[in-house]
């Protein structure tokens, strides 16, 4: 059966011109036109490669380049895998092209990890809670205190064993009377994790 190289290689020799002549007309080293004409076509680099060569060298010979194409697809479209020389990989890339990726992903892979411990961090840890007003502990005459707080916005405050809510912003207030000597004033706070803050604070009233 009539092969591609075949094809090409009798083309060749009716026009006597040498695969040095050829190599110089149409840029392509003389062991891979060779290589055509003997259908070795492991030692190309891709099935596209082929193409672009057989195009030109039908073209040189004067041979229709569809006529060429349509022998060699016949011949090998229906092969299942062509074992190329080399396959298309990271081996195209150079050595700094692969470190700058390979650094490029173990960067982005800290990244993520970073992120996901931070979030499990902040679910897990007990919610924050912190009291704004009033600064001082001590009063001479006040009856009472407004005690103005903070926490996170969904959290279960309680203070006193009263239930106290929250705005929108995490604040809360509770007012506190104030007896002669020492008020302890207890704030337990549960976060949607079920995780507890307890705040102990102590005003005097000196009057």
């Amino acid at each position: 059966m009539l092969s591609v190289g075949k094809l090409l290689k009798d083309a060749r020799e009716r026009k006597k011109i040498s695969l040095l002549d050829v190599e110089k007309r149409i840029k392509v080293r003389e062991r891979f036109i060779r290589a055509l004409e003997e259908d070795k076509w492991n030692i190309f680099t891709s099935r596209i490669y082929i193409i672009g060569i057989l195009k030109n060298y039908a073209r040189f010979l004067e041979l229709d380049e569809h006529k060429v194409l349509a022998f060699f697809r016949r011949e090998y479209e229906r092969i299942e895998e062509i074992k190329f020389k080399k396959k298309v990989s990271t081996s195209y890339l150079s050595s700094d092209s692969k470190k700058t990726i390979i650094a490029g992903f173990i960067f982005v892979c800290m990244l993520l990890v970073g992120y996901f411990s931070y979030q499990l961090f902040l679910y897990f840890k007990p919610p924050s809670v912190q009291i704004l007003s009033p600064l001082n502990t001590t009063f001479k005459r006040e009856l009472t205190v407004t005690v103005v707080g903070k926490t996170e916005k969904e959290a279960v405050i309680t203070i006193m064993g009263e239930r106290i809510y929250q705005n929108k912003e995490g604040l809360f207030e509770y007012v506190m009377s104030l007896k002669k000597n020492e008020n302890p004033l207890s704030i337990e706070v549960v976060g949607v994790n079920g995780k507890k803050t307890t705040l102990e604070k102590v005003f005097k009233r000196l009057q």
